[in-house]
């Protein structure tokens, strides 16, 4: 399956956000998230190019999409350098488990459809975040394992 619609605007990175504030990220010595750099390669084509890679893929439907965009959830994406773990680690926007008590949406009515934006969601970041690694980032890892780590056979 997949998805046949316009990529959104990147979202807007902001640098003073702490990525262990998420419940999904735990950061390991330096933060520097390196977010003014990650902004620019999303602005320069790194989000349109993992966006379309994903839309290609994704099960989500063009109904289910229109509630992504009607809630303005592509903006709450964050990207961000985890230098311990050499990577690009993100925090996807997802819909809360409440969602039918705020009423957040009128075409909203299952949880199949919240499951299935919150997973695509989920899989839109990773990918994200794999191009902005494979193809985008230059530098390398500051962190330095120590000499006595035990080898695995």
């Amino acid at each position: 399956m997949s998805l046949d619609v316009d990529a959104p605007e990147p979202p807007e990175l902001e640098p003073g956000v702490d990525a262990n504030e998420y419940e999904d990220a735990t950061i390991v010595g330096d933060t520097d998230y390196r977010r003014e750099e990650l902004d620019e390669y999303l602005q320069d084509g790194a989000w349109e190019r993992s966006f379309y890679e994903w839309a290609e893929h994704t099960d989500l439907g063009v109904e289910e999409w229109a509630i992504v965009t009607d809630l303005e959830l592509v903006r709450r994406f964050d990207f961000f350098w985890d230098d311990f773990a050499d990577r690009v680690g993100y925090h996807a926007p997802g819909l809360p488990e409440d969602w039918k008590e705020r009423d957040l949406h009128p075409d909203l009515s299952s949880w199949g459809q919240v499951s299935a934006i919150n997973a695509g969601l989920t899989e839109l970041g990773q990918v994200v975040s794999d191009v902005l690694k494979e193809e985008y980032i230059e530098w390398e890892s500051a962190f330095e394992a120590p000499d006595d780590l035990p080898e695995f056979e």
